[in-house]
C-alpha cells in the first residue's frame, strides 16, 4: 500500500510524504521546510529515502540539504535543472521509471512554470504529483515557460485515466475562483 501524507507549509504549499508500507521507503515531494518532514518521519518511525523535486524554487527545495544532510537520502529531480537542485543526485528524463518501495513511477517532462519542471506519475496508483503545473481551477505562472509549453503539459495531464489523483503544491482554489469569476462573471458554475 502507498500511504501519502500532506503536511501544509509556508503560507500556502503543501509538502507530500509518500510511503511503502510493504518495504519501508518513504519520500518527500518538494520539502519546503525540514522541520514538519523530521516530526512526521519521528512520528511514524520511518526514514527518509528519498526526496523528489518538481522544481527548483526555494519554495520546492528550501530543506533538501538539511534534509538529506539528516537522512542521506537521495535526492531526484530534473536533468535539465542539475544546476539549480541542491543536493541532487540522480538526474531524471521524461520517460525514466523508478520506484518507492513496490510503487514504480514515470517521469512527465510539464515545463511551462519552469523550463524544466517535472511531475511524478504512479501509474499503478493513478496518483499524480504535479508541482506547480496543475492547480485546482487553475495552472502555475509562466516564470520560464511559454504559453504554449504550458499547454502542452496540460495536454499531458488531460491525458491520464479519469480517476487519478492529482497532487497539486499549492492551495490556490479561492483565489483561483475568484479570478475566475472575474473572467467570466456570468459562469453559473464557478
Amino acid at each position: 500500500m502507498l500511504e501519502i501524507s500532506q503536511l501544509p507549509v509556508l503560507q500556502d504549499n503543501y509538502i507530500f510524504m509518500i510511503h511503502c508500507t510493504a518495504d519501508n521507503v518513504t519520500a518527500v515531494v518538494d520539502p519546503a521546510t525540514a522541520s514538519p518532514v523530521l516530526v512526521l518521519l519521528k512520528e511514524r518511525n520511518w526514514h527518509l529515502d528519498f526526496i523528489l523535486n518538481t522544481h527548483h524554487h526555494s519554495d520546492h527545495v528550501g530543506a533538501n540539504l538539511e534534509l538529506k544532510h539528516k537522512t542521506e537520502c537521495t535526492i531526484i529531480g530534473a536533468q535539465k535543472d542539475q544546476q539549480r537542485i541542491p543536493g541532487i543526485d540522480k538526474m531524471v528524463v521524461e520517460g525514466d521509471s523508478l520506484s518507492i518501495g513496490q510503487h514504480q513511477f514515470e517521469v512527465l517532462e510539464v515545463p511551462g512554470h519552469t523550463s524544466a519542471h517535472i511531475a511524478y506519475w504512479f501509474k499503478d496508483d493513478a496518483i499524480l504529483f504535479c508541482g506547480d503545473t496543475l492547480f485546482s481551477l487553475g495552472c502555475g505562472r509562466l516564470f520560464e515557460g511559454t504559453p504554449e509549453q504550458m499547454w502542452h503539459s496540460l495536454k499531458k495531464i488531460r491525458q491520464l485515466p479519469d480517476q487519478t489523483q492529482i497532487y497539486c503544491a499549492h492551495e490556490y482554489t479561492e483565489s483561483n475562483a475568484r479570478f475566475a469569476i472575474q473572467l467570466e462573471p456570468g459562469n453559473t458554475t464557478l
